[in-house]
This record gives structure tokens, C-alpha cells and sequence, in this order.
């Protein structure tokens, strides 16, 4: 990590940023292209190449070796809400990214950008020519729609905070047709690594000549259109169109322009049983040899319905790259029992820090009663020690893995000590001596425990069984093991999109688990030990609070409000050693409070690729503000026969 913050204290210096793996010969005197795209150009379907590329195209030098054109990448889709499947393959096509090893923030749509000595003012340039995937323009225009139109207006939804900093918005500026300019009130050392982030991509986001049709401002019959197009309103009907970051209509509508690698040709949509992406004519990167990319000329991914069929479709050779949903630890065993009759290899999933499940009682309960409960420290301190973390381990976890509460691991800078590792200790015995203390001593003949009301002690937690499969076993462990402290915990298994509504939004649950692997660096959201993120189930109101400045959701207690100041504070430095110590304290905080709790370390898992399939590293960062796969370049990807 010293490497990433130096990397990340310099990059801030000005403009002084490579392209990956680009030297000093990577410019290509000329450029060539698919042979389906080169006949189009034959045909007169397409202009030449050189009228397609930017003048600056991207130059990639691939891990490998230069690869060969053609051929279909398979991986597999679960249901009707796995879009950020998708998206991690894909790409989240921002101004910048991470570099592959996760160490270092470097250019993408933007190819280079200026920032000044207090990270107030970022000015991105970007590549002259670039053009969308319809052959229109990208320019800075796009950018000011993006921000000024939809963003900024809160169009679609509140400005997040990543674009605002001491509680203002970011003021954006058109200083050319390539050139735009952020200016923020204070200083905002960690904006580059939010754009970076998959969420960070609204700049670039949306096609100013397609999707303002959509809008009100610039088409007075945007209303009436929609209700004739069968949507309730124009924001339904301009998110069916022109989609967004994190909904599957983002690939539903094969007529949206987009500048990603790979464009949609049959959509996400109800109903579907694949979804296929073919290669953009328009992309603007290259080979360090001068070949358009991406290699692969087609994306191409089943929909099954659970991660049993998508199991039976990779060890039939019928998946050629996946991670999420195969790494599940229960999946090893089979998958690699099988890899001849695949034709797969394993390909390494490195954790980034943090813990493979979190639990997060929903302490602004909608009930007074269980809120009331659920926000005494001894009551959670119970819950966490009425654990018994080592079998769940041995047996959910098939023996892989070490108790941990949350937070980066031993050997990172953001350890601490405390958060990780305290009330891990199995003491049953302790536990109820806690929940007699706190009052809950009576219980129904059933041995559970009752509420000072008389009513039952129960409460359930819900769960998506498709993402993290082990989560539904660690959780049927966990009731059994409450249980015999009189604590009546159900299992709730809900469909992702169920989910999401019910506790990131309505804050209908009771509690829920997720996963909580971070870092803590720049560009993670902290979720777990200050709530400012949907992931947030602990304090979804407290999370509306702090993103609307106070005017939706609900105040939060002094303790959260001290470590949001805090959580401000250490976005807007640019000193690394400040950021690191600014986030010790809010963890110090957190350790004192002690209000989620994990269960294990999160390890590595294990997806595969083809054996044949090409440039893909042996192992790679996992995590969703890299996000896992996407940095390694697919677009470099290639069959090797």
C-alpha cells in the first residue's frame, strides 16, 4: 500500500500520467482493424478507420503478447438483475481508471488531466475525434449534459456526494471542445479515485444528442411521449432509454449510444434468455502494434436462473471466463474436479482486505421496540459472541478462512486491531450473561427469548442466496447457534432486486449481510464504520441524511455525525498520512460503538478462464471499486486458436 499512496500523492501533481504499458514507440504510424469491420469499410458501411479512431487513441501494450482478432467471449448472467455482472466485464468507461495491479490511477476516456496544489480544480483533457458508438462526436459537450442536465439538476436522483465537497456541488466548466474543468469548494484529494470507482462514470455517462430527447428542458412532449411509450412518467421512461449505472436497462436498448468495447445487439430484458454484445466499430483504443480493439468480436452471455446451472455450464465447457458466481468456496471441489473436461484453468481472485460477510441490524428500526434493542452495544456484543466462528468455517467455509470482525488485514496501513478482532472469542456462556443484563431474562415456552413488551424476540435476515451462496449456510449455522442463547433469528431469502428495495431504500428489514471486502483507500466507500452508502443497512435514513445535507432521511446520533465530518474531511486532503490518520479515527470510533459484525477474513476465491483464452492474468485484485475483472483489459483478451 505504500507503493498505491505514493502513486496517488504524485498523481495529483499534474499530468504526468502513462498509459498502460505504453513506451515511447507505442504511437502506431497506422492502424488496422477486424476483418469484419475492415470488409464494412469495403462495402461502404463504415468510414475508414482513421476516421473512426481519436487522433490520440488509448495505447495498450497487452500483458502477453498482441493478440488476433475474432471469436465470442462466454459468461454467465443470474436472473433478471445481474447487470453488475455485466458492467464488471464490460468496463465502467470513466474519465480514469485503476491501473491493473490496483495500485495506481491512470487515464481512459480523459487521456490526460491537470490539477492544482490544493485538489480544488481538476481539469480534464480529453481525445480529440473520439466518438461515440453511433459515429457521433464525444465531446465536451456530453460532459457539461451529463453533469449541468443530469447530475447537478438531480434529474434522476440526488447529486451524490462525489461530486460535492464542504456541502457544495462541483461547478463544471467547457473551456473547449476537449477540455472540461471541476471546481469544488474545498479541497478534494480523493476525486480522481472515486472516478475511478464503477459509480464514478456519470461524466461520461450519457450521449447528449440521444438522451436529451428524453428530457423535459429539451423536449417540451417528453412527458406525453412516455405515457404513450407506456411509463408512468419521463424519468422512467428516459432511465428505460437511456438507463443507468447500476440497472439492467443500461443494457436493454440496443440503440443507445454508449463508448464502451462492446455494444448491446440482444438486450437485457425481461424475458431474455442471453444477452449478446458485439464490437464497436467507433472504440478508441489500440495495440501497441496499431490494432483497433478489442480483439474478441462478441460478448455473449446465457441467463440461467441459479448458480447450480451456471456450475453445470462451466464444467460442459460452455463458460469461458467467470468469477462471480463460481467462487463460491462450495464450487471448488467441482469445478476442479473437472477442469480437463472444461478445458478451464482457476484464475486467483486476491482480496483486497475485510470480511466475506458483515451483519447489520438495522438500527433505525421502523419498530421502536426492536430499535430500541438493536442499538445496545451489549446486545450486539451478545450477538457477535454467541458466534461460533471456527464452525462455521470448518463447515460453510470448507475449513478456509480465520475469524475477523471487519477491516483491512494485518499487513495493510488502515489495520486496526481493535475493530477486527475484538468479541470474535465463542462464549455462550457470556452472551447470555449480556442478554439477561440488558433485561431480556423471560422467555416463551419455546426456550426464545421475550421482548420487556412480552412479545416474541424475533427478527429476520434477509439475504441474496444467488450472489454469495455461503451466506445463506453461514447464516442457517448463526440461527442455530442463537438459538441456543434464546434468540430467534430467521433466514430471509430474497431475489436481488427485492432486496435492494427493501433495505437500501424502503428500510423495511430488520437486518441484512453483504459483503464487506475493502481497503479503506481512496475511492472505497467505508460503508461499514461510517453509513454513507446504500450498502449501509445499519442506518439507511442516517445515509439519506448525510447525501441530501440534511434535508431527507433522518438525523443521525452525534457519534455517526462525528465520523461523517471526519469521513469529509478525509476526501477533501491530499496529504496520504492525514487520510490515513483521519480514517483511524472514524475506525477508533467505530471499534467503541461495535455496531456491524463479521464473521471471517475475506480470502481469495477462485473463478476460471479457458485455457486457450489469452492475456488474462493468473491472478487479479477482488473487489468492487476495482471492479474485478475490468481493469485487466479485456479488451486485450484473445483466442489463441
Amino acid at each position: 500500500m505504500t507503493t498505491r499512496r505514493v502513486l496517488l500523492g504524485s498523481a495529483l501533481g499534474g499530468t504526468a500520467m502513462l498509459f498502460l504499458g505504453v513506451g515511447a514507440d507505442a504511437q502506431a504510424a497506422s492502424y488496422s482493424e477486424a476483418p469484419t469491420l475492415a470488409e464494412a469499410v469495403k462495402a461502404g458501411k463504415l468510414p475508414p478507420l482513421d476516421q473512426r479512431l481519436p487522433s490520440d487513441p488509448e495505447v495498450l501494450k497487452p500483458l502477453d503478447s498482441v493478440g488476433k482478432y475474432g471469436g465470442q467471449l462466454r459468461f454467465g448472467l443470474r436472473g433478471s438483475s445481474d447487470y453488475n455482472n455485466t458492467l464488471r466485464m464490460v468496463g465502467p468507461q470513466g474519465l480514469v481508471r485503476w491501473n491493473m495491479d490496483y495500485t495506481e490511477i491512470i487515464p481512459n476516456v480523459a487521456k490526460s488531466w491537470d490539477v492544482n496544489d490544493d485538489a480544488t480544480v481538476f481539469t480534464f483533457h480529453l481525445r480529440p475525434g473520439m466518438k461515440w458508438s453511433d459515429g457521433t462526436p464525444f465531446t465536451a459537450d456530453d460532459v457539461m449534459f451529463n453533469m449541468e442536465d443530469i447530475v447537478l439538476a438531480g434529474a434522476l436522483a440526488p447529486t451524490p456526494p462525489r461530486y460535492m465537497a464542504a456541502g457544495e456541488p462541483v461547478k463544471v466548466e467547457k473551456v473547449d471542445d476537449v477540455t472540461v474543468r471541476f471546481t469544488f469548494a474545498a479541497p478534494y484529494g480523493d476525486f480522481l479515485a472515486e472516478l475511478a470507482s464503477p459509480l464514478g462514470q456519470h461524466p461520461v455517462f450519457y450521449q447528449k444528442k440521444y438522451c436529451a430527447q428524453f428530457l423535459p428542458q429539451y423536449n417540451a412532449d417528453a412527458e406525453a411521449q412516455a405515457k404513450a411509450a407506456g411509463s408512468s412518467d419521463w424519468k422512467t421512461y428516459y432511465v428505460a432509454k437511456c438507463g443507468d449505472i447500476e440497472v439492467a436497462s443500461r443494457w436493454g436498448n440496443p440503440e443507445r449510444p454508449v463508448l464502451d468495447p462492446w455494444v448491446v445487439k440482444e438486450p437485457y430484458v425481461g424475458g431474455a434468455v442471453r444477452v449478446v454484445m458485439e464490437r464497436n466499430p467507433y472504440y478508441w483504443q489500440v495495440d501497441t502494434d496499431g490494432h483497433q480493439l478489442p480483439y474478441i468480436d462478441e460478448l455473449f452471455s446465457p441467463i440461467a436462473q441459479d448458480v447450480e446451472s451456471l456450475v453445470l455450464e462451466a464444467i460442459g465447457g460452455k463458460i469461458d471466463f467467470q468469477i462471480r458466481h463460481l467462487d463460491a468456496a462450495a464450487n471448488r471441489p467441482v469445478l476442479a474436479e473437472n477442469r480437463d473436461k472444461g478445458g478451464y484453468e482457476f484464475v486467483e481472485a486476491k482480496s483486497v482486505g475485510g470480511t466475506n460477510m458483515i451483519i447489520n441490524l438495522n438500527l433505525t428500526h421502523k419498530n421502536p421496540e426492536l430499535r430500541e434493542l438493536f442499538n445496545k452495544k451489549d446486545f450486539r456484543v451478545a450477538l457477535s459472541e454467541a458466534i461460533n466462528r471456527q464452525e462455521i468455517i470448518d463447515t460453510a467455509l470448507l475449513g478456509e478462512g480465520s475469524p475477523w470482525q471487519q477491516g483491512p488485514f494485518e499487513d495493510h496501513p488502515n489495520f486496526n486491531k481493535r475493530l477486527s478482532t475484538q468479541f470474535l472469542e465463542f462464549r455462550p456462556d457470556e452472551a447470555n450473561k449480556l442478554l439477561d443484563g440488558i433485561g431480556l431474562t423471560k422467555r416463551g415456552s419455546d426456550g426464545m427469548r421475550l421482548l420487556p413488551s412480552g412479545n416474541p424476540l424475533k427478527f429476520k435476515i434477509d439475504v441474496i442466496p444467488t450472489l454469495q451462496p455461503e451466506h445463506v449456510d453461514m447464516l442457517q449455522l448463526i440461527e442455530q447457534q442463537w438459538a441456543k442463547v434464546g434468540i430467534d433469528m430467521d433466514v430471509n431469502p430474497l431475489e436481488r432486486t427485492f432486496f435492494y428495495e427493501r433495505t437500501s431504500n424502503a428500510n423495511d428489514h430488520d437486518a441484512a449481510v453483504w459483503g464487506a471486502q475493502g481497503s479503506w483507500v481512496p475511492g472505497e466507500i467505508p460503508q461499514q464504520i461510517v453509513p454513507v452508502h446504500h450498502d449501509s443497512r445499519w442506518g439507511i435514513p442516517w445515509t439519506q441524511w448525510y447525501k441530501s445535507g440534511g434535508k431527507e432521511g433522518e438525523e443521525p446520533p452525534a457519534s455517526i455525525k462525528e465520523r461523517m465530518k471526519l469521513y469529509d474531511e478525509a476526501r477533501a486532503t491530499v496529504d496520504p498520512q492525514k487520510r490515513h490518520e483521519l480514517i483511524e479515527k472514524i475506525a477508533d470510533i467505530a471499534a467503541d460503538e461495535f455496531e456491524v459484525f463479521g464473521v471471517s477474513k475475506a480470502l481469495s476465491t477462485y473463478g476460471i478462464k479457458k485455457t486457450t483464452l489469452k492475456n488474462v492474468p493468473e491472478a487479479m485484485p477482488s473487489s468492487w471499486y476495482y471492479p474485478t475483472p475490468a481493469p485487466t483489459m479485456l479488451t486485450t483478451w484473445y483466442w489463441a486458436e
